[in-house]
C-alpha cells in the first residue's frame, strides 16, 4: 500500500506544470527555492536594564533542510545588531541574570542534546554548567543570580506484563513488547511516550548537580517565577485526583525550597497558569478562567495575595484573551500579550483594570501560513521588545516605549529587497447567514492587472479556535506568484473577535461557518478580477475538515486538497493524541453515547454528495489528526469514482507538517498541480 500511495503522489506531481517554470535569471517574485533563504526573529529578551536584547535569529540549512538558530542581540538606541552565540547546532531560549551581566541559554552544539550554558557578557567566557539526561525548559535566574532553575522530564519505570524469555548471547530476536499504561501515551511531535513525569530542578550558576525539587506522579512547568528572596518558586501542574482525564485543571503552585514543601493557591475547576510575583513580594499575577466546559472560553488575567487570597480579575470586562503577564518595575501594572481583530498587541493592565496598548503588530515564527501571535518581552522601566511582522516581512525585532514602535532588524532585506510579492488586501465581508462581518483578506498576484481575470484559492486556518490575520505567509505568496487570487479568512469561531464569536460554534462546528467562508468568495468574485469557473479550496486541520465539508455541500470549485483533516468525529476523538480533550470540549458526550451527532459533523457523512476532485494530503507521523482519517476520506471518494489522489508527507507531524523547506515546496507544488490539471476541465455535475 505505501509503495502505490508513492507512486501516486510521484505521478500526480508530473501530471501538471511545476510551481514555475526555470528563470533565466533571478526571478522577481517569491520562488519555492526562496524557502530555505528565509530567516526569522523569536524569543526577544530584553535586558534588565532595557541596554539591550536578546533574541533567537533561526534561518534554514539547504544541506540538511532543516531549522537552525543562533543567538543575537541588538542595541535598541542604535539598531547595532551582533551575533552572541552562533555557530553548529541550536541555540536558544537565551535568559538575562537580574545584573545583566551573563546570559544563560540552552544549546545542542556539542553533540546534539540539550544543555545549559552561560555567557559573561564582557569577557564572551562560555560554560557549559549541566550534563542532563533530558532537554531542560523554563529557564530562570534566582534574584542573587547564583542559581537557576529548570524543568526536565524523569523516565520512569512504567506498566510492566509478565517477563521476557532470557535471549541467548547473540542471538537476533524480535524487539520487545511495547506495553502502555499512560492515559495519553502519544502527542503530535513526539510520537510515542515515554513513561516519566515532568519535574523541577535547581543548578549553581557556575555550573554542578543539578539537584531535583519536586517530585510525584504529576508533570510540574512553568514558566518558573522566583519570590524576591529566593525562598520559594512558583509553578503550574494538574495534581488533582483525576488530572490525566481532566486537561483544563491545573493550579498555582508554591514550593518552598527550604523544607521541599508544595502548596496550591488556587482551588478552582479550570487552568490556572503563568504565575508571576510581583517586585515586591505582595502580589502574584495569573492567567486563567473559571471552566465552564465550552469550546473556547477566554483567558483572563488575574490577581492575588501572596498567600493565594483575594483572586480577582483584572480583565473580566475584556472580551478576548490574555497571555504572557509580566510585572512592571514599579509594581504598579502588568504587561500581557493579546489578539484583537487579527491584530496581535502587548498592553499594560493596571491594577484597577485599565488597559494601554503599548505595542501592535506583533508577527508568530510560523512563516507557512498567516497565523496571528508573537513573543514580547519588557525591561524594569517599561521597555517592551517584541517580534514584528506584515504582509511583507516575516517576524523581525522591535522596541516599543514611549508611545512609539520601532523595527530593530531587517533581517530578510537581500532577499526580499528585489522580490515582488502578492499585496495583501483586507476584504469586507458580511456573512450570507446573519450579516455578521467576517474579517478576510485578498492576496494578489505579483504585477496584478484588475482588468484581467484570475483563478483563486480559498484557503482556510485551522484551529477551529485560532486566526488568520496581515501577516507574512510563504505558502500563501508562492500561490499569489504562481497566478492565483489567494483569499483568507476568520470565519466565525475564530478567535479575536470576543468569546461569543468564537463560541458560535460551541458543540457545533462544522455549522455556519460554512456559510460565512462561501460568503468571503462571494465577495471576492464580487471586486471584479476573479474568474469564477476556475476557483479552488484548500486548509489544513480544521481548514482540512471545513474544505472536505464544502466539497460536500457544493460543487462550486474545481479541484480541492484536503489536507491534514478530521474525517471521521468518532474514529478522530479515539485516535488523537488530545483525546480527553476533545470529546469533552467539542461535543460533551462520547462516540457511544451520542453517535448521530458525531456522524452529523463529520465530512464523511455528506462524501455522497461530492464530485469535486479532491486531493487529500497528510503527514505520516501525524498525531493529531491521524493518517487513518485521510485514509478513510480517499478510500471513500475512490470508492465512489470521485477523481482524487492520497499524498503523504515523509516523517511529518501535524505540527511539523511544513517544518522542512523541501517539503512545504513539494506540498505547494503537488497541491497546485492538481489545480492546474482541473483549471480547464468541464464543470462538475450534481
Amino acid at each position: 500500500m505505501r509503495s502505490l500511495i508513492a507512486a501516486l503522489a510521484l505521478s500526480t506531481a508530473l501530471v501538471a506544470p511545476a510551481l514555475a517554470a526555470p528563470a533565466q535569471g533571478p526571478s522577481r517574485t517569491f520562488q519555492a527555492k526562496d524557502l530555505f533563504a528565509l530567516e526569522y526573529a523569536g524569543d526577544p529578551q530584553i535586558r534588565p536594564d532595557g541596554g539591550q536584547i536578546a533574541f533567537v535569529r533561526s534561518s534554514y540549512d539547504i544541506m540538511t533542510d532543516s531549522a537552525r538558530s543562533a543567538i543575537w542581540s541588538v542595541n535598541p538606541d542604535t539598531g547595532e545588531v551582533t551575533p552572541l552565540v552562533t555557530g553548529p547546532g541550536g541555540y536558544f531560549s537565551p535568559r538575562w541574570s537580574p545584573d545583566g551581566k551573563r546570559l544563560a541559554y540552552v544549546s545542542t552544539a556539542e553533540d546534539g542534546r540539550p544543555e545549559l550554558y552561560v555567557r559573561w557578557i564582557a569577557t564572551g567566557a562560555v560554560a557549559k554548567i549541566t550534563d542532563l539526561p533530558e532537554g531542560p525548559g523554563d529557564l530562570s535566574w534566582s534574584p542573587d543570580g547564583r542559581t537557576l532553575a529548570f524543568s526536565m522530564f524523569i523516565p520512569d519505570e512504567g506498566l510492566t506484563l509478565g517477563s521476557p524469555v532470557a535471549k541467548p548471547e547473540g542471538a537476533k530476536w524480535a524487539p520487545p513488547l511495547k506495553v502502555i499504561g499512560l492515559v495519553t501515551y502519544r502527542a503530535d511531535g513526539a510520537g510515542d511516550l515515554k513513561p516519566g513525569f515532568n519535574h523541577l530542578f535547581l543548578v549553581d550558576a557556575d555550573g554542578g548537580s543539578p539537584r531535583q525539587v519536586t517530585f510525584g506522579a504529576f508533570n510540574d512547568g512553568g514558566p518558573l517565577s522566583w519570590a524576591p528572596d529566593g525562598k520559594s518558586l512558583l509553578f503550574s501542574s494538574n495534581r488533582n485526583a483525576n488530572w490525566e482525564r481532566d486537561p483544563l485543571n491545573s493550579e498555582v503552585y508554591q514550593l518552598t525550597l527550604g523544607d521541599g514543601a508544595v502548596t496550591a493557591l488556587t482551588h478552582r475547576q479550570g487552568p490556572d497558569q503563568e504565575a508571576v510575583i510581583s517586585p515586591d513580594g505582595k502580589l502574584i499575577a495569573f492567567t486563567g478562567f473559571d471552566d465552564h466546559v465550552r469550546g473556547y472560553q477566554n483567558n483572563q488575567l488575574y490577581v492575588m495575595d501572596r498567600d493565594g487570597g483575594h483572586v480577582r480579575s483584572l480583565t473580566a470586562g475584556f472580551d478576548n484573551s490574555v497571555g504572557g503577564p509580566i510585572w512592571s518595575g514599579d509594581g504598579k501594572s502588568i504587561f500581557v500579550q493579546y489578539t484583537d481583530h487579527a491584530v496581535t498587541k502587548v498592553a499594560r493592565v493596571s491594577l484597577d483594570g485599565r488597559m494601554q496598548t503599548v505595542a501592535e503588530g506583533l508577527s508568530a515564527s510560523g512563516l507557512d501560513r498567516p497565523y496571528t501571535g508573537g513573543e514580547f518581552s519588557a525591561s524594569k522601566d517599561g521597555v517592551v521588545a517584541f517580534t514584528s511582522g506584515d504582509p511583507a516581512h516575516p517576524s523581525e525585532l522591535a522596541v516599543a516605549r514611549g508611545g512609539s514602535s520601532r523595527r530593530l532588524t531587517h533581517l530578510n532585506a537581500d532577499l526580499l529587497a528585489d522580490k515582488t510579492l502578492g499585496k495583501v488586501e483586507h476584504l469586507a465581508v458580511s456573512s450570507s447567514y446573519d450579516k455578521k462581518p467576517i474579517d478576510a483578506w485578498m492576496i494578489t498576484p505579483p504585477n496584478f492587472d484588475p482588468a484581467k481575470k484570475y483563478p483563486l484559492i480559498l484557503e482556510i486556518h485551522g484551529g477551529p479556535f485560532d486566526a488568520y490575520g496581515p501577516v507574512f505567509t510563504s505558502e500563501l505568496q508562492l500561490y499569489a506568484a504562481a497566478g492565483y487570487i489567494v483569499v483568507y479568512s476568520n470565519p466565525r469561531g475564530s478567535t479575536s473577535y470576543g468569546e461569543g464569536f468564537a463560541d458560535e460554534i460551541d458543540m457545533n462546528y462544522p455549522s455556519h461557518d460554512y456559510d460565512d467562508l462561501m460568503s468571503v468568495v462571494d465577495a471576492a468574485i464580487a471586486k471584479g478580477s476573479v474568474n469564477p469557473d476556475q476557483m479552488f479550496v484548500t486548509g489544513g486541520s480544521g481548514g482540512g475538515l471545513l474544505t472536505a465539508w464544502i466539497v460536500g455541500k457544493t460543487s462550486r470549485f474545481k479541484a480541492a486538497a484536503v489536507q491534514k483533516p478530521v474525517i471521521n468525529w468518532s474514529s478522530e476523538v479515539l485516535t488523537t493524541d488530545g483525546y480527553t480533550f476533545m470529546a469533552k470540549y467539542w461535543f460533551g458526550k462520547m462516540p457511544w453515547e451520542d453517535p448521530v451527532n458525531y456522524w452529523r459533523r463529520s465530512p464523511l457523512s455528506l462524501v455522497g454528495n461530492v464530485t469535486t476532485p479532491t486531493m487529500v494530503m497528510v503527514g505520516e507521523d501525524d498525531h493529531r489528526t491521524p493518517d487513518s482519517e485521510a485514509e478513510q476520506y480517499y478510500a471513500a471518494l475512490q470508492l465512489r469514482g470521485v477523481p482524487s489522489a492520497l499524498v503523504k508527507v515523509p516523517g511529518a507531524s501535524h505540527g511539523g507538517f511544513e517544518a522542512r523547506p523541501s517539503q512545504e515546496a513539494a506540498e505547494a507544488s503537488a497541491i497546485m498541480a492538481w489545480f492546474d490539471k482541473y483549471k480547464n476541465a468541464a464543470p462538475a455535475k450534481n
